[in-house]
């Protein structure tokens, strides 16, 4: 199996991440990750940021902000009226 090299790794490193990549694909750019730690790093940093980004979804406003805000939006809708 040939190396895919650094520039299609990058490229390719969100879908490969999510699976989404052919078998064929998934094992070149995997290989060329155990061999590279430029790109090693390039992944830890899609990986953290991602995991950062779920955790962030999953957080809730504090009511009292979210009463804020819905409050707000109903001032506004009714000044739009």
């Amino acid at each position: 199996m040939s190396d895919c090299g650094c520039e299609k790794a990058r490229r390719d490193l969100e879908e490969y991440l999510r699976n989404e990549v052919c078998n064929t694909e998934h094992a070149e750019i995997r290989e060329h990750l155990d061999n590279c730690p430029s790109c090693q790093e390039e992944m830890q940093v899609s990986v953290t940021l991602t995991e950062v980004i779920a955790r962030a979804c999953k957080e809730t406003a504090p009511e009292e902000l979210r009463e804020q805000v819905f409050l707000r939006l109903r001032e506004i809708q009714a000044s739009a009226h």
